[in-house]
């Protein structure tokens, strides 16, 4: 009767071993099946996220030149008071000239008597 109950328990053994070989033997493929699964049905949504985010990486990286361009322009323009200055000084002389040279023409027309040829207009240096 032993030997009944020591092969029972042998045959148990070697039953519960042969199991957990199997086991082990095919838990890594199945783990490894199950990854291959989830990597071919995340794949495509991650390279869709990539490409997005490339894609909104060009427009940033062209709105951040456009803004450095338009700052660039901004401190131009700062930097070019001077010129409108200079300008507007001018054009202020100018106008002071054309008034006094309009002044003249009405006097010398209001007087035809006193002399029958204007004075001759100032010239301008040439920039030659």
């Amino acid at each position: 009767m032993e030997d009944q109950e020591m092969q029972l328990k042998v045959k148990r053994v070697t039953d519960k071993f042969t199991e957990s070989m199997y086991v082990l033997g095919n838990e890594p493929s199945v783990a490894l099946y199950r990854l291959q699964e989830h990597v071919r049905r995340s794949l495509p949504e991650l390279v869709q996220h990539k490409t997005d985010m490339q894609s909104w990486e060009e427009q940033s990286q062209g709105a951040i030149y456009s803004v450095e361009y338009a700052c660039s322009a901004v401190k131009g323009m700062t930097n070019s008071s001077f010129y409108f200055k200079s300008i507007d000084g001018l054009l202020r002389q100018a106008i002071g000239l054309k008034d006094s040279i309009n002044s003249s023409q009405g006097r010398s027309d209001a007087s035809p008597s006193s002399s029958p040829s204007a004075p001759p207009l100032p010239t301008p240096p040439s920039s030659s």
